[in-house]
């Protein structure tokens, strides 16, 4: 009879009434500050140049390879970054494939670049208009980049020719 309680009673009608309150993570980030020079040799890696991948990671700028590979789906690179203080950038990288608790946590920390870019890459305009306010040609021509490489693996897991094949 116990168990007719759990699903018809009182007790279940508690349940429901809960509320799950997300809470602000107690974590330090790490900047989200990079020179021109920097964002346009990230978007040249994401374009495949590998030399300039190689250069970003050997020089200081190892979750930009981290990122661009996270971005591409692999899961190693997704780890590293959630383990290397970089939750943001993974969270960024999850919004932007549609993840709205992603999305929700990056406004919670006040990423508020990192979600309009996201939810830019995700296809909806008002990030798009925010970016054009807020950020210069640079850092929207970065943006538009990883929309390219996302939108390019979302056709090839859909495409029956070449399905499951991420970029």
């Amino acid at each position: 009879m116990n168990w007719f309680k759990r699903i018809f009673g009182k007790e279940s009608l508690e349940r429901k009434q809960k509320k799950v309150a997300v809470k602000k993570a107690n974590t330090e980030f790490a900047e989200f500050n990079y020179p021109t020079k920097i964002i346009l040799a990230w978007i040249k890696a994401l374009e495949g140049h590998k030399d300039l991948e190689k250069f970003l990671y050997e020089n200081g700028y190892e979750e930009i390879f981290f990122v661009n590979q996270a971005i591409q789906l692999k899961q190693e690179a997704r780890d590293w970054l959630l383990k290397n203080g970089y939750p943001h950038l993974m969270a960024f990288v999850n919004a932007a494939e549609g993840n709205e608790s992603a999305q929700h946590w990056l406004q919670l920390h006040g990423f508020e670049f990192l979600y309009n870019a996201a939810i830019a890459i995700d296809d909806e305009e008002s990030g798009f208009k925010w970016l054009k306010t807020h950020s210069d040609e640079f850092v929207f021509g970065l943006i538009k980049t990883i929309k390219k490489v996302k939108d390019k693996i979302e056709f090839n897991h859909n495409d029956m020719y070449s399905f499951g094949k991420d970029i």
